[in-house]
């Protein structure tokens, strides 16, 4: 009996026209389909959550485009690897080079494309659910173009799950009636591949001959009962990640420590649990503890010199700090509203009194007149406008109610009495 390949694969889309999601790549007019339709796209990386359509992009912009298509699994291939295709390259026009997970690639290996990405050999599309900026070296970065693709969204989710079923049906000859598809839609955290997972799984564990009913119940059950074959790729490290940041956030050291001991038995880069730490401990304590930024920046350095497995003990101990830190995401709403504001008040002009001077022209019209130096007054401060006219007024830091920022908001308040409402 031959073994089918997994649904997921069987519905791959071969063209734009049947691709579900990233619309705002490759929707009518979008950058990235104009690209494709122009027959010129760039080396680009491909940068999205699991299951969104990375590869399956790469795929048709190579089909589209018909251009010889080479692909490399940084998991499995080396440099030696990256030569060979570069080598068969150059025997050709136009070749694609697809490099699924390249954040996995060392920095020998990425400098080994620079050049042929620069010539112009290859056009490289890379694959990658981490942050291109943090993963993927400069040089080879400034070559690329980075599209980010989004989790996908319901409607999206609902019209794959009724070509799953369509397929399925005429597969196997039988009747799908979904009562529930919450479960269904919930367990894929807008993954497609996790969905056609699911649906799959719960349609084989079925024994009916006529008709098979899905309902919520079942769904949770059959994948509670199949949770390796659901997870065949290992992306639930996703679900365990997010646990982890979750536990820190709700200041939990002893979950925040399991979900750790989960990650390091499963093998996952310690870099990786890292950066998240260091992110949160700006975006989830900031200024109610500053000190909790040095550590989780100096516990991604230490894990680097010490290595494996003694640099388990360095995240346990910045788990621990961070989930035991008094917490405030004031300065990343902060940030936030901030970024809202010039979004909608556009690129309003530098108050004249903020400007430099360094001209006599720049003089002559104002540039820099009435500017009050701090350090000229008592306590090194004296009230003056930093924002345009427009916008003046606006506060977007509001520290947060713990003892490290409850003095802040005093010294602010005693500084801008009730300007900011402090």
């Amino acid at each position: 009996m031959t073994t089918l390949p997994p649904l997921a694969e069987q519905l791959r889309p071969k063209t734009l026209e049947n691709f579900i999601g990233q619309d705002h790549l490759t929707g009518q007019n979008a950058i990235l389909r104009r690209a494709i339709e122009n027959e010129n796209i760039p080396s680009m990386i491909l940068w999205g959550p699991p299951g969104v359509g990375k590869t399956t992009l790469a795929f048709i912009i190579s089909k589209q485009l018909n251009r010889p298509f080479y692909t490399l699994s940084a998991i499995s291939s080396g440099v030696k690897d990256v030569r060979y295709v570069i080598s068969k390259a150059q025997e050709e026009n136009d070749a694609i080079l697809f490099i699924d997970e390249i954040h996995r690639f060392s920095k020998s290996q990425q400098d080994s494309l620079l050049g042929a990405v620069e010539k112009g050999i290859i056009t490289l599309i890379g694959a990658t659910t981490e942050n291109p900026s943090f993963e993927v070296i400069s040089p080879l970065l400034s070559r690329c173009q980075v599209y980010i693709l989004k989790h996908l969204e319901i409607n999206h989710l609902k019209n794959l799950l009724s070509l799953a079923v369509k397929h399925l049906e005429d597969q196997k000859n039988i009747k799908i009636h979904i009562k529930d598809d919450e479960a269904l839609l919930r367990v894929s955290g807008g993954d497609a591949r996790k969905l056609f997972n699911a649906i799959e799984l719960v349609i084989n564990s079925d024994k009916a001959e006529n008709e098979i009913i899905i309902t919520n119940d079942k769904t949770l059950n059959v994948i509670q009962q199949n949770l390796a074959i659901y997870d065949k790729k290992g992306e639930m490290h996703y679900d365990v990640i997010s646990a982890f940041i979750k536990s820190l956030r709700g200041s939990d050291p002893n979950a925040a420590v399991y979900w750790l001991a989960r990650m390091v038995e499963a093998g996952e880069d310690p870099k990786f649990i890292a950066r998240r730490m260091l992110i949160l401990a700006s975006e989830d304590i900031g200024n109610a503890n500053p000190n909790a930024l040095l550590l989780a920046n100096t516990c991604f350095d230490a894990i680097n010199k010490i290595g494996w497995p003694e640099g388990r003990i360095i995240l346990s101990q910045t788990a621990i700090y961070l989930a035991s830190s008094p917490k405030s995401n004031a300065s990343y709403m902060a940030i936030k509203d901030a970024q809202k504001l010039v979004k909608r008040s556009g690129n309003l002009a530098v108050p004249l009194h903020l400007r430099n001077a360094p001209t006599k022209l720049m003089k002559d019209i104002d540039y820099g007149k009435n500017y009050k130096y701090a350090h000229d007054f008592d306590n090194n401060f004296t009230e003056l406008e930093f924002l345009p006219d427009k916008v003046k007024g606006s506060k977007f830091y509001d520290p947060g109610n713990n003892q490290r920022e409850n003095e802040i908001r005093k010294w602010l308040k005693k500084r801008w009495k009730e300007k900011y409402n402090y």
